[in-house]
């Protein structure tokens, strides 16, 4: 049992015992055995309570916000990342110095919210206090790598000398591996890193499962679905009923089309929390199997669930509304007012779709250069760029980016693999590959 659990457990089973409804002499109660939840909750009731009698004191304040963001992470709920950050910013009023659980929990909270900016300011004043610590050097490079400062990223991250499976740093290379186009090395690290987790008996259970979705997001981008599905299930084992792991099973069998799972495993999962991308999952699967009027509700429950959402836009709607053709002028404004102070790869390529949808494929087709600048081998991106590279007319290199598409992964999406086949097919070109590989080197490095 968690420390902080044994402790609460002992308090509550001594005011059983002292309780003035207890016989003399008789039999201590048995106490049931409660849920994570149940703790949790009981933990945050707990925290909250000495909080409301002491709200000078920091610690309390820091347990309590990290509590709230372990809430926010099984539920999915913004409103207690907005908790965890108000916690951690009273802590932090109360005790500046000497008070890194607080700064970790503030610093969290801000990268959910998507405040990349604040987020980096508190790492970096971790790191410089503490700058042998490769895990905050690591959150550093994270950050930065999240607003596609990608130079700053890669020296943060080329110096770090950690053991194959430390949990606080592997998943943040394994993230960067991903963006400089080595999967592979992504896998080796998560892969380690969960044999570590499987071993710490102090783990939570939810964070547990959350290294099996992370194998498995790496494995299903990979083109290796059934392998996803494995590390799912394996992730729903431990920590049932996980509405992270739920979605992604719900994704993988749309790719797969297998769309009665896909509904099964998605309502399941927005039974938990209504996530913006599951409902849009929802929305092609039951389009797949042809009702249209759930398929229509679904979309619209998407577009509430979002507006409701605090911070910033929803990166999965957007997809969704782009590859559906809905709202396209106004998925475009949000992107470029984003890309004032986030310029990673995925916000190019969100704006090179956008322009693409407003048949402004020279504009599209330079967006997409950056997207594709730090060789990331996700196949979304190459079939965006090859039917962008198709509307100019560029026939060879639309050619080759959309079979490096269905190369790296075949089930990339549930109709757009078709799409891509189809195109290719039309093409019929008779270039020699020599002559194709050239052309796609030209265009990747003109892209850097």
């Amino acid at each position: 049992m968690h420390p902080r659990r044994a402790t609460l457990a002992c308090a509550l089973l001594a005011l059983a015992a002292c309780s003035p409804s207890a016989a003399p002499g008789a039999a201590p109660p048995v106490a049931q055995l409660r849920t994570d939840d149940e703790i949790r909750d009981l933990d945050i009731a707990f925290f909250a309570a000495r909080v409301e009698r002491d709200p000078t004191g920091g610690s309390d304040l820091a347990r309590l916000g990290a509590l709230y963001l372990a809430r926010a992470r099984e539920t999915g709920d913004p409103h207690d990342v907005i908790l965890a950050e108000d916690a951690a910013r009273q802590s932090l009023r109360n005790r500046d110095a000497r008070n890194a659980a607080a700064a970790s929990v503030l610093q969290s909270s801000l990268l959910s919210q998507h405040r990349f900016d604040e987020a980096l300011a508190i790492a970096l004043a971790a790191r410089d206090a503490e700058p042998e610590e490769p895990h905050l050097r690591a959150a550093v490079g994270e950050i930065r790598m999240e607003l596609g400062q990608y130079d700053s990223a890669r020296t943060d991250f080329s110096d770090l000398h950690v053991p194959l499976g430390d949990l606080a740093v592997a998943p943040r290379l394994a993230r960067w591996a991903e963006i400089e186009g080595r999967p592979d090395r992504a896998l080796r690290l998560l892969r380690a890193a969960l044999a570590v987790a499987r071993r710490e008996p102090n783990l939570p259970r939810e964070q547990l499962a959350w290294f099996h979705l992370r194998v498995g997001d790496v494995e299903l981008r990979t083109g290796h679905p059934l392998a996803a599905d494995s590390a799912y299930l394996a992730g729903l084992s431990v920590h049932p009923m996980d509405y992270r792991l739920l979605s992604a099973l719900s994704h993988s069998a749309l790719v797969q089309r297998r769309w009665r799972d896909a509904i099964r495993y998605g309502e399941q999962s927005i039974a938990r929390t209504l996530d913006p991308a599951t409902l849009g999952t929802l929305s092609d699967a039951y389009a797949a199997v042809g009702d249209s009027a759930k398929s229509a509700e679904y979309a619209r429950v998407l577009d509430v669930a979002v507006s409701r959402q605090p911070g910033a836009y929803h990166r999965a709607w957007s997809l969704f509304l782009l590859d559906h053709d809905r709202h396209v002028a106004m998925v475009s404004r949000r992107i470029r007012e984003e890309l004032r102070t986030r310029h990673d790869v995925y916000a190019y390529d969100l704006l090179a779709w956008s322009l693409h949808k407003q048949r402004r494929d020279r504009e599209a087709a330079a967006a997409m250069q950056k997207a594709l600048a730090q060789g990331t081998l996700d196949a979304p991106l190459f079939y965006h760029a090859g039917m962008i590279e198709h509307a100019l007319g560029h026939a060879e290199t639309a050619r080759a980016l959309l079979e490096r598409a269905l190369a790296v992964n075949p089930y990339f999406h549930p109709t757009q693999v078709d799409d891509a086949r189809a195109t290719l097919a039309s093409l019929r070109s008779n270039v020699p590959e020599r002559s194709v590989a050239m052309r796609v080197a030209s265009h990747a490095e003109r892209a850097r």
